[in-house]
């Protein structure tokens, strides 16, 4: 069966923006049409894909770009060791 297609976003965008706004996260929840907690669970990151529907919404809402609210690829925890010559 096919899975709907999600976007990984930066819960951190998200808040920046939200206030950037002057949104509180009920009315960013209303425009977006999900739940206040919804919002909050991406903003501190305990979700961080949402569905096409939702996403857009979100995107639309805050006047965002993709760049700004899309997640960026995880970067290494620690630097790879030095090559020994």
């Amino acid at each position: 069966m096919h899975q709907p297609t999600t976007f990984e976003v930066d819960g951190d965008a998200i808040r920046e923006e939200r206030k950037q706004a002057g949104l509180t996260r009920r009315q960013l929840a209303d425009l977006v049409g999900v739940t206040e907690r919804y919002v909050g669970q991406l903003e501190n990151g305990t979700r961080y894909r949402m569905r096409r529907p939702p996403y857009f919404a979100l995107r639309t809402a805050l006047k965002a770009s993709d760049e700004r609210l899309r997640r960026t690829p995880p970067r290494p925890t620690e630097d790879p060791p030095p090559e020994r010559t």
